[in-house]
């Protein structure tokens, strides 16, 4: 019998618009409320709606992490307009059938887009519920055809020093690089994020095609792809790179494994206001049952 998955979040459940792309705002806001109680409830995401005093669209688009910009909070809305978007191409190559250079319209009109409603946690251990708007990548990866010695999906994001002001910076060695298994990049819940809350994505969230793994932290989810490749071995990532330590391969949302500076038990639902509290964070981000099986006999303290 074919996978289906069945989704236990609607619209109600997702985090407002504003406060989604307002978020690092209102954490350094929340940072500064300690010692509040902790909640707790078998559907997290619902702490994550909450009362919440919408910002506006300038204070709205100034907070944003996307280092290609600038490390400072404010930098991507700032900046990140440089980044020509249209026309966009990406190119598919490796271990696959029919490689080449794919333009952002020719993938569109090959594939299905609807909207994805998931969960998404940063391992800064603050959360969140999206509405994405994409596309499954187990699509455009049949589209081109994987060889069967594949076994890794390598993906990179653009590196253009002329518009991307951030790059002249060693935060990262550069150009962004993030992988999967080709297991989990085949399965139905990974996605090429293209919108959100059923509009484009603005180009300081990743603009105009996005990887979203919705039971891995939220740093696996690459922006602005321009390569996506079929390889054998396992591909370098830029967080692990720079610190392995601390940013494993897999990156699942784990509340047994705690990043090496704070504990991951717990998280902060954006959305629900400085006084919301926070909630226990679910094993693979709430889609054990979804996923789990692919690492079942793995040490998920070793490979994390």
């Amino acid at each position: 019998m074919a996978y289906r998955w069945t989704n236990d979040l609607s619209r109600e459940d997702a985090t407002p618009e504003r406060a989604f792309l307002n978020r690092r705002q209102i954490m350094a806001a929340a940072a500064a409320a300690a010692g509040l109680g902790a909640i707790g409830g078998p559907r997290g995401a619902r702490a994550a709606t909450g009362e919440l005093d919408p910002n506006e669209w300038d204070e709205i688009t100034t907070y944003n992490n996307y280092y290609e910009f600038g490390t400072g909070k404010s930098d991507p809305a700032q900046y990140a307009d440089a980044l020509t978007t249209s026309p966009w191409s990406v190119t598919i190559d490796g271990l696959v059938d029919r490689p080449g250079e794919y333009s952002f319209d020719d993938i569109m009109s090959k594939m299905t887009t609807e909207e994805r409603i998931y969960r998404f946690r940063c391992v800064e251990a603050w959360s969140m519920v999206i509405p994405w708007n994409g596309f499954e990548l187990a699509d455009l990866l049949d589209m081109v055809g994987v060889k069967s010695s594949a076994k890794y999906v390598a993906f990179e994001t653009a590196l253009r020093p002329d518009e991307m002001r951030g790059v002249s910076f060693p935060v990262l060695d550069w150009p962004y690089v993030e992988g999967l298994r080709l297991d989990e990049a085949m399965h139905p819940l990974t996605i090429i994020a293209t919108g959100i809350y059923g509009r484009d994505i603005p180009n300081q969230n990743g603009a105009p095609l996005r990887l979203v793994v919705p039971w891995k932290y939220g740093f696996k989810s690459i922006k602005s792809i321009v390569r996506i490749s079929l390889v054998e071995d396992q591909p370098p990532t830029s967080w692990n790179k720079a610190n392995a330590r601390e940013y494993g391969f897999y990156s699942n949302v784990n509340p047994e494994v705690d990043h090496p500076r704070w504990s991951q038990a717990t998280e902060r639902p954006i959305g629900g206001g400085i006084f919301a509290g926070r909630k226990e964070t679910l094993m693979f981000n709430g889609y054990g049952d979804d996923v789990a099986a692919l690492y079942e006999g793995m040490d998920l303290n070793k490979y994390y």
